[in-house]
């Protein structure tokens, strides 16, 4: 596809709340700094707010006036278009979204623009109608209002984000920066979407599908409790774990071991252990020079070509098409007792 244009509607520009900044400026960094090293051209940004462009306004309250020098025309025009957030009172209280945004999205999806929403922006997307039997999701804590208010969307509200084609949505605040990583990596490939990763100090890939949130924390000091058997297992994963092992240290039957580190972690068991044996994979991968094979074998995921297999299904690249955005050296952990 290449960088193209990214509209980014600020759908709040005068007294802006605070904590809504976080999301507006996620795809701001993604897309609005230049990386001509990277890529170039980059991506050419555009805020787009919801009234007259260039306004002059001051803040009434506590939050920020912004000025934008686009404005909701100028959605249609643009290869991607962003929606970041929308007011809270839209969110908790039902208020109605301004009705010229919900017509300048779909003016914009008709334009052929991709349509991404991060957070609570997908409620401004489900109002357009652009969300219709399409599987979505939300920040966690709004996913059960998004599904009430709008049944013809599928929410999904136990991912990072969800790839619909042309149509994208993220759960909230990191999930944010997951997704606009992603499309990254969608346009201009894994070199760069890695490359930009690391200039950010963030994982360089979370897939759309891995759980949003840990709804409970997990205890430490609990023997009856999964945490300790979590710890216990997170420094052996070079053996051979099965969920047998794992109930057995719980002192907990098979089948309750796993109704408890579901609820724990909202992951079965052997979902559990592959997420951990490929992170571990991933940092040997990006600080150590340690051939396939051996990180295979320290991580507990078996030969190289299992390695690879599960990088590419769950990862999206290959291990070594990885590990070059990491060039760094470190020596080779010690073995295990």
């Amino acid at each position: 596809m290449g960088a193209g244009s990214v509209a980014v509607v600020v759908t709040e520009d005068i007294d802006v709340p605070s904590w809504d900044l976080y999301e507006l400026s996620i795809p701001c960094t993604v897309f609005g700094k230049p990386q001509a090293d990277l890529a170039d051209p980059w991506y050419d940004l555009r805020l787009c707010g919801t009234g007259t462009p260039d306004r002059d306004g001051a803040a009434a309250g506590a939050g920020l006036a912004l000025r934008t020098r686009y404005g909701l025309d100028d959605l249609a025009g643009a290869d991607t278009v962003i929606v970041p957030s929308v007011p809270d009172a839209c969110v908790e209280d039902g208020a109605p979204l301004s009705p010229a945004l919900v017509a300048a999205l779909r003016r914009a999806y008709d334009a052929g623009a991709r349509m991404v929403s991060l957070c609570t922006g997908a409620f401004a997307l489900a109002e357009a109608g652009l969300l219709d039997g399409r599987r979505a999701t939300a920040h966690w804590m709004h996913a059960a209002q998004l599904a009430e208010r709008y049944p013809k969307v599928q929410v999904d509200a136990s991912v990072l984000y969800v790839d619909d084609g042309d149509v994208l949505t993220s759960a909230g605040l990191t999930a944010g920066l997951d997704l606009c990583l992603h499309l990254v990596r969608r346009d201009l490939g894994a070199q760069v979407a890695n490359q930009l990763a690391r200039r950010m100090v963030v994982a360089a890939h979370r897939a759309g599908g891995q759980a949003q949130f840990i709804p409970m924390s997990v205890a430490g000091t609990d023997d009856e409790g999964v945490g300790p058997v979590l710890d216990w297992a997170r420094a052996r994963l070079d053996r051979p774990l099965t969920v047998q092992d794992l109930a057995r240290r719980a002192a907990l039957s098979p089948r309750t071991f796993y109704r408890r580190l579901q609820a724990a972690t909202g992951t079965t068991p052997v979902q559990w252990l592959l997420n951990e044996r490929l992170g571990q994979a991933r940092h040997l991968l990006e600080s150590t020079d340690l051939p396939v094979e051996r990180i295979g074998e320290l991580t507990g995921l078996g030969t190289a070509n299992n390695l690879r297999h599960h990088f590419l299904k769950h990862v999206g690249i290959p291990p070594s098409e990885y590990r070059r955005a990491f060039p760094r050296t470190v020596p080779e952990p010690s073995a295990r007792p």
